[in-house]
């Protein structure tokens, strides 16, 4: 089953779902802090600074800032890489998963009332 969206169609979901987003008791996250979000919990691990950084095309210090405020808010963890001392992998948390979850089902419903 495919979905057709117009391009303002679109963005009116993604409008009402970061509005709805706001209005709840939940971090304001950045787009930056968005995008590695659901780069680590949307693709598969394991999940570097280098390798994000590589994945999304911005700078190392740009990365460790943004997971800095993930990790502020819970939403991931920093773990030394057993392997590679050197290396930090990046993992999910619950409270991520959770977040994200909710913000699913807020593009749900926001792509529900457009096409009502």
């Amino acid at each position: 089953m495919g979905v057709y969206l117009e391009e303002l169609q679109a963005l009116d979901i993604w409008r009402r779902a970061i509005v709805d987003s706001v209005r709840r008791d939940a971090p304001d996250l950045s787009a930056r802090q968005m995008a590695l979000l659901l780069t680590v919990y949307l693709t598969e691990s394991p999940h570097t600074v280098r390798g994000l950084a590589e994945t999304l095309k911005i700078s190392k210090p740009a990365v460790t800032r943004a997971l800095d405020r993930l990790s502020e808010f819970g939403m991931v963890r920093r773990k030394p890489d057993e392997t590679d001392r050197r290396s930090v992998l990046i993992q999910r948390t619950v409270k991520g998963s959770v977040f994200l979850r909710e913000f699913s089902e807020l593009i749900v419903a926001a792509a529900r009332d457009t096409a009502s």
